[in-house]
């Protein structure tokens, strides 16, 4: 909702407010879009509604950590 922007700060530097770039709005809420912090430059992406609000750093930790784990999940599910 358009109105949380009013609330929300950039978790990696904790500027206030963040910037929206709105790409697709369904019924006045956005749907699709970024949050871009003017202090950092961090973009949080806006999907299916919902705000990734992970600390860029995060983000590509999370995306390392997932296809990391991917061989060994489907390795243990062959295994048993």
């Amino acid at each position: 909702k358009k109105d949380l922007l009013d609330i929300l700060a950039c978790p990696a530097c904790k500027h206030h407010p963040l910037e929206l770039r709105l790409e697709r709005e369904v019924s006045g809420e956005v749907v699709e879009g970024q949050l871009v912090c003017p202090g950092c430059r961090a973009i949080y992406f806006i999907e299916d509604g919902i705000p990734n609000l992970l600390p860029p750093d995060d983000h590509s930790f999370a995306r390392a950590s997932l296809t990391l784990a991917m061989p060994s999940l489907m390795f243990s599910r062959l295994a048993a």
